[in-house]
């Protein structure tokens, strides 16, 4: 088959070469690391991987198929990108919504090479249709393409390299029995703590020429919810902030001042979270309020909600899902400054007996 032909093919997919991945200081500008010593954070799986990725360089043989799962913004593509370049292997990345046809990954799968990665994000919304074209790949690395149509079709078997698949998703509940169970090697990345964002935000300071005390760094990593995306998001604005109101310097009265005008506060809820808790708050006494009842009162999409906003808050304390809905904790109301209602401080004591 004509290789033109199969580059154009390659809906939403794109190869990079490991060794320009980890050699090109143009691609310093993107602030992820290129290799596992300066991965910040998730220290079990950097030791479980480095492990791996030995074994698999001693043996001369791909890596065992790679399952990431957890919050957005975590870095699981940059761990999907530093794997190929420890492995000295090209990448190709994909995404689940842009694999819509059976034929589209069969492209994709046709054009890798021996010991080639490919990272396949939001791996949890691939059709089923596709999937059952992965199962033989995963597994028998070959794929079984059909040839003609009614009586007269049939199947033939296509031989792969040895290849290594990543997979990342924010919902591995999402993801079929079937296709979890064929990844050999399943991490979790957890969120960050302050300690670990106040590295990241150090790292990208120093790539991006940013001139950023010690507490500087401290207060944007406090606010940075446990997200490195969120951090050097947070680190750009407050160099902007800094670099036309305070002669261009981070200090922690700098990064309070930015952040404060961003509608950031000293926890990280943004201006989302707070208007969820007050909704609650001021037009159900704290609930519980269902999660279409509330998506419609705040304006905010229920999926946005549920995936980006609740799960902070739940992790803060601040909000807990019950069989009727979502209800406040005293713990959000105090952040909130607003006194708990006499009625919804029964209801809470009658759930926590």
């Amino acid at each position: 088959m004509d290789n033109d032909f199969m580059d154009s093919s390659f809906l939403g997919s794109r190869l990079m070469d490991s060794a320009s991945l980890a050699e090109d200081s143009a691609s310093e500008l993107t602030l992820r690391p290129h290799n596992l010593r300066d991965y910040v954070g998730q220290t079990a799986v950097k030791e479980s991987l480095n492990i791996y990725i030995q074994a698999a360089l001693t043996r001369h043989d791909a890596l065992d198929h790679m399952l990431l799962y957890g919050p957005p913004g975590l870095g699981k593509t940059t761990l999907a990108c530093i794997v190929a370049a420890e492995m000295g292997q090209n990448i190709r990345i994909t995404s689940g919504p842009a694999i819509e046809r059976p034929g589209d990954l069969a492209s994709i799968l046709s054009n890798l090479n021996a010991g080639d990665v490919l990272f396949i994000d939001e791996i949890h919304r691939l059709s089923r249709q596709v999937e059952e074209v992965l199962y033989p790949a995963m597994e028998d690395y070959a794929i079984d393409i059909m040839i003609g149509k009614g009586p007269t079709a049939r199947s033939i078997r296509v031989d792969l390299p040895k290849f290594t698949l990543v997979g990342a998703t924010t919902r591995a509940g999402s993801l079929s029995a079937p296709l979890r169970d064929r990844f050999g090697m399943l991490f979790r990345l957890e969120i960050y703590s302050p300690a670990e964002l106040a590295q990241i935000v150090s790292r990208s300071a120093g790539i991006l020429g940013i001139d950023a005390d010690e507490d500087g760094v401290l207060e944007i990593a406090r606010r940075s919810r446990g997200t490195p995306r969120i951090a050097n998001r947070m680190l750009k604005r407050v160099r902007d902030f800094a670099q036309v109101r305070a002669g261009g310097r981070i200090t922690r009265d700098v990064a309070r001042e930015a952040l404060t005008m961003l509608d950031v506060d000293e926890l990280g809820l943004d201006k989302v979270d707070r208007n969820v808790l007050g909704c609650m708050m001021d037009k159900f006494a704290g609930g519980p309020v269902g999660l279409d009842t509330l998506a419609a009162t705040t304006g905010e999409d229920a999926v946005t909600i549920e995936d980006v906003y609740e799960p902070y808050l739940m992790q803060l304390g601040f909000l807990m899902r019950t069989p009727r809905g979502r209800v406040c904790t005293p713990a959000a109301w105090a952040h909130m400054k607003r006194t708990m209602p006499a009625a919804a401080q029964d209801a809470q004591i009658k759930m926590d007996i």
